[in-house]
């Protein structure tokens, strides 16, 4: 069939089966798909949606759609977040995994739609290779047990161009291709178990708690059903999970953790805790859940992961003293200004994804695919939910290329956030699935 009749299948409601399925992905992956087929795909996929059947059937065409990496060594783990504001877990988790014996060849995304990418952030780096050849790879994971790399041209092309449309045609809130992206690209890595952060909240693409719960129960089963063991932790994404939005600002903040100070950022630690020992779980190294945390919380502590950290960042480019140094290699905002409170009170929420979309007005998102980030903007020292203001207390500090872009930033960002009376801190993680 055409590739305009599958996509008119799919727009009228109809099942695809597995056959046209992996048609469409190798449209994908070799080009023969058009940009506007894939949108118009996407959107159908979107309004219609797909069985469980469809789903597993995308994830598997377009893990089959390139190479697949295999490892000599093990286990091998991963963890992924469906995205949010100031989530800047992997760069900490990743290399606290490491410390703990496990093989992490972590593949991560850019920003999609209002959330950063930890690709992104990791570009703010002097020299960082987000896309390593395949023998610098290895190199890297088995010098520093980890390595935090972007899907390559041979890994999984058909889901690397679809999630660069999806960003850009209003198409990324959608069940089916999150799983199919997500897994997809794990399972072409040679995962052999997976932690998956599904969020909910005002920041989260999913923000209705039953649609996130079956979205983790889905990419749990999918996992699972191809060979890779995975567990779901349904987290609060209803305000910024670190006290700071934007790449460069974010990066600071998980370098102060894996130097040891969780209270730095005391809801990321958390989240890096819980997801470290889920996954040290996983891959049989600990007996449960509990220890699991502790070796985290005692890799961050000894700085056990801020030199696997290191090393990887050597590895793939960057500075050899990058940790050490950090301050000289990061260049700060030309603005730096306090966004005062306007009234007296508590913080009692915020509007998380008018945070990320200030982030990205600033110029450290993007807009269309092509756009540039500058990755010294956004927010940072921003005030936890339930913390006490006067009238002119920071929320928080914004960083700007401009005045004029520091004064926009900084009138969004009071607009996102609620002062009132009293507060109730949200629950961070609800549920593990």
């Amino acid at each position: 069939m055409l590739y305009q009749d599958l996509i008119a299948l799919k727009r009228d409601g109809a099942a695809l089966s597995s056959d046209q399925i992996a048609t469409l992905a190798r449209g994908l992956s070799d080009g023969s798909l058009s940009d506007a087929q894939a949108g118009a795909l996407a959107m159908a996929i979107v309004l219609r949606g797909m069985d469980a059947a469809e789903t597993a059937a995308l994830t598997l065409a377009m893990r089959d759609s390139g190479q697949k990496l295999h490892w000599d060594t093990g286990p091998v783990i991963d963890k992924h977040s469906t995205g949010g504001v100031g989530d800047t877990v992997s760069v900490v988790l990743a290399p606290a995994l490491a410390a703990c014996g496990a093989v992490v060849p972590m593949i991560s995304g850019r920003g999609l739609g209002h959330t950063g990418g930890t690709l992104d952030k990791l570009e703010a780096i002097p020299g960082y290779i987000v896309n390593p050849d395949p023998t610098r790879l290895r190199a890297v994971v088995a010098d520093a047990g980890c390595a935090i790399v972007g899907a390559s041209a041979e890994l999984a092309p058909a889901d690397r161009r679809l999630y660069a449309i999806r960003d850009v045609t209003a198409t990324v809130a959608s069940q089916p291709l999150i799983v199919a992206s997500i897994l997809s690209k794990k399972l072409a890595a040679g995962v052999q178990g997976l932690v998956l952060d599904v969020k909910t909240g005002s920041g989260a693409f999913i923000s209705n708690p039953s649609d996130a719960r079956t979205l983790a129960q889905t990419l749990v089963d999918v996992s699972t059903r191809a060979g890779c063991p995975a567990r779901a932790v349904l987290s609060d994404m209803s305000q910024p999970l670190a006290p700071a939005a934007g790449n460069l600002v974010e990066l600071t903040v998980a370098l102060e953790l894996l130097r040891g100070n969780a209270a730095a950022a005391p809801r990321l630690h958390e989240m890096v805790l819980v997801l470290g020992g889920e996954a040290l779980t996983l891959s049989g190294l600990v007996r449960d859940a509990a220890e699991g945390r502790a070796r985290i919380a005692e890799t961050l502590g000894s700085g056990a992961a801020a030199e696997r950290f290191g090393r990887m960042v050597a590895g793939l480019g960057g500075p050899n003293d990058f940790v050490e140094r950090s301050a000289v290699y990061l260049e700060r905002a030309p603005v730096i200004r306090a966004i005062p409170a306007a009234v007296a009170g508590r913080v009692a929420g915020y509007d998380t994804r008018a945070i990320g979309q200030a982030v990205i007005g600033l110029g450290g998102g993007r807009r269309a695919a092509s756009d540039k980030i500058d990755p010294h903007v956004g927010f940072s020292a921003i005030a936890p939910i339930g913390a006490d203001l006067s009238m002119g207390d920071p929320l928080a500090m914004v960083h700007a290329a401009t005045d004029a872009d520091a004064q926009t930033a900084s009138a969004a960002f009071q607009t996102a956030c609620q002062i009132a009376r009293q507060a109730t801190e949200p629950v961070l993680v609800s549920e593990i699935i």
